[in-house]
């Protein structure tokens, strides 16, 4: 083992840890509670089991797709191009948000669990989803990681996909390890019971986010109306019948959090956006002819970071000017299905993954990109700059 690939390991470790920070974990963390909490009263061998599941699910998911991405030369995010995929992650997400409304851990068959010696499917079920829920936003985080290890061996493209796997689970293993790293958190009482439910609603929030993505655009709306009015009914009715005001308290931040969603869903007026422009395939070529600066974003639907940039980032009044004010052209690039010549494109920019973002001069150079999450004032500046230089 060369000592670069063991520091693009020690990097897929860290930077697979850091995945926990990012958006697209977010419908993953009821999931990673139930499988903390659920060991925290348990013998350490109990928790060892548990803990060494939680990491085989995630590193199990990282080694198919290392194997897949080596041998088929998948680009990142393929999964979730599948129809196939977003439904059954749909309907899973939809199902473990019923399940924890209930309080139920998934178990093995009794028969299996004495066959195989586990005690539970949930720790590992729970790495599996994590896993493939943190995509989306692994390839703007493991850029460096993902080009230099696709142009390696198979066996060392797989060890890298499996270290990122075990740097996502490591840290909620060493949790379930060590259950006291908890205590200072406040006891549970009524409140955390309505905690636990309003994971529910992250999930299913999860599940029709990433459903929108098989289902007619009319039916976008109407999903998140009925979703915070269902949210809204249930943190009203908790409201009503608690008894302790902590429990309220905690109702009726979610209760807020369902009358935005529900005011974003109803559709009230929206701050000026880019006016992007769609590129498709057979458009790429005249990038280089159009004679103005431009920039071309590279998204889809499934991909949460993206969603983040259009609601915050590219909705800047500072930036919607400095792109109107500068007469830059703006392309908007969907990779939401499958695309070889506009995932080509990206590639030639250097993109591993979305969101991608790049900055080209009126001849259709790159002067700048931009991965994952930025700052508008990055952008503005990187635009006015470009102005200035082209000008005589």
């Amino acid at each position: 083992m060369t000592s670069l690939l063991i520091v693009q390991i020690l990097i897929a470790l860290g930077a697979g840890a850091l995945l926990n920070l990012t958006p697209c974990v977010l419908p993953a963390i009821p999931l990673k509670v139930r499988a903390i909490l659920r060991e925290a009263g348990e013998r350490l061998g109990a928790r060892v089991t548990s803990a060494a599941l939680f990491i085989a699910g995630s590193v199990l998911f990282f080694a198919v797709l290392g194997v897949a991405t080596a041998l088929l030369h998948w680009q990142w995010g393929v999964l979730f191009q599948s129809r196939t995929v977003l439904i059954l992650l749909s309907t899973l997400l939809f199902v473990l948000a019923m399940v924890n409304f209930r309080w139920r851990g998934l178990r093995l068959p009794a028969a299996l669990a004495s066959m195989h010696g586990m005690r539970f499917l949930e720790p590992f079920v729970s790495g599996l989803i994590c896993a493939l829920l943190s995509t989306p936003c692994t390839g703007p985080l493991l850029g460096g990681v993902l080009v230099f290890s696709l142009a390696q061996s198979t066996p060392n493209i797989v060890i890298t996909f499996i270290s990122i796997g075990v740097g996502l689970a490591l840290p909620y293993a060493l949790l379930i390890l060590r259950p006291a790293l908890l205590q200072r958190l406040p006891r549970a009482g009524a409140w955390s019971e309505v905690v636990r439910q309003s994971f529910s609603w992250i999930l299913l929030g999860a599940a029709i986010f990433f459903v929108r993505s098989v289902v007619p655009a009319a039916w976008e709306r109407p999903l998140w109306i009925a979703f915070g009015i269902g949210m809204l009914t249930w943190a009203v009715a908790v409201f009503v019948r608690s008894k302790d005001a902590s429990s309220q308290r905690a109702v009726a931040v979610i209760g807020v959090m369902a009358v935005a969603l529900l005011s974003v869903g109803i559709g009230l007026p929206r701050a000026q956006t880019i006016p992007w422009q769609r590129l498709r395939d057979s458009e790429v070529a005249m990038l280089p002819a159009l004679g103005r600066p431009a920039i071309v974003e590279f998204t889809a639907q499934w991909c949460i970071n993206c969603k983040i940039l259009e609601h915050t980032v590219y909705q800047t009044d500072n930036l919607v000017q400095t792109i109107r004010r500068q007469n830059i052209m703006p392309f908007q690039v969907d990779l939401t299905r499958p695309d070889p010549a506009l995932e080509r494109l990206l590639a030639s920019y250097g993109g591993a993954g979305l969101p991608f973002l790049v900055v080209l001069d009126r001849d259709g150079h790159e002067v700048q990109h931009f991965s994952g999450l930025f700052a508008s004032g990055t952008l503005v500046d990187t635009v006015n700059a470009l102005q200035i230089k082209g000008n005589p």
